[in-house]
């Protein structure tokens, strides 16, 4: 309960899936944390009474992270009720399916996908780096299909995870000299709710693994919250993949 003692985390796209691990772990580990969803309140909220049963403390703020006053407001709020932001945690993501070949239809989620999976990320270390001291954390979640992709259609997808890590690497010098450190952690296929490991479409993508299944939301978590900790000081600019050996 110690690892985190006294820091503030702020996560996107907090109310399910990796992003409720990983806000689950950092609040396990000793941090206060606010993490951001979109629309469902009735998640959030039992989140964050589950963490404060628990001894913690959780506060849940609603935002988009396409929208960029949102975003910026969600780091304001976490300064604000809890104090201080040390660890920023940009998990919040979305996948569409655009085809190259088909372009007029996909328009409208290809700026979509950038405004939350780039843009968003972008917005939220931007307005984060005012607060972030010595020992600040950034983290953010990409993809493993950021080196890979293996199925047809999903080219923007992975070019905007491709630019998270390529922005983590930059900011990892922009923010250096303030002792912040930057990281990308690229998932491979996680078991969630939206993403089961049951589908004819997850037999697949298991054979493709060297470990022959999916991880559990608990084991990306994992490697957040070693990032968010003091034995990760001298790591920065790096890119994990944490797959399962998907892309070995």
């Amino acid at each position: 309960m110690s690892n985190l003692a006294n820091k503030v985390a702020l996560v996107t796209g907090g109310s399910r899936g990796i992003g409720a691990a990983i806000v689950k772990r950092l609040a396990a580990d000793g941090a206060a944390v606010a993490f951001t969803y979109l629309s469902a309140d009735d998640k959030a909220n039992a989140l964050a009474n589950e963490i404060k049963k628990a001894g913690g403390k959780a506060i849940a703020i609603r935002a988009n992270s396409g929208n960029v006053k949102d975003v910026e407001n969600a780091v304001e709020e976490t300064v604000k009720q809890l104090g201080r932001l040390d660890i920023l945690v940009n998990n919040a993501g979305v996948a569409v399916y655009s085809p190259v070949d088909n372009a007029a239809d996909t328009l409208p989620a290809l700026e979509q996908l950038h405004a939350v999976n780039v843009r968003g990320v972008a917005t939220a270390v931007r307005s984060a780096s005012k607060y972030l001291g010595e020992g600040g954390r950034v983290i953010n979640i990409g993809s493993n299909a950021a080196e890979r992709m293996s199925t047809a259609g999903f080219a923007d997808y992975s070019a905007a995870k491709a630019a998270v890590a390529a922005y983590s690497r930059g900011w990892a010098r922009d923010l250096g000299k303030k002792g912040i450190t930057v990281n990308t952690i690229q998932p491979g296929p996680t078991e969630t709710d939206m993403n089961p490991d049951n589908t004819d479409f997850a037999k697949v993508v298991k054979a493709e693994t060297a470990l022959g299944r999916y991880a559990a939301p608990g084991e990306i978590a994992a490697v957040v919250a070693f990032l968010a900790s003091a034995d990760a000081s001298y790591i920065t600019g790096s890119t994990i993949t944490v797959d399962g050996g998907q892309n070995a």
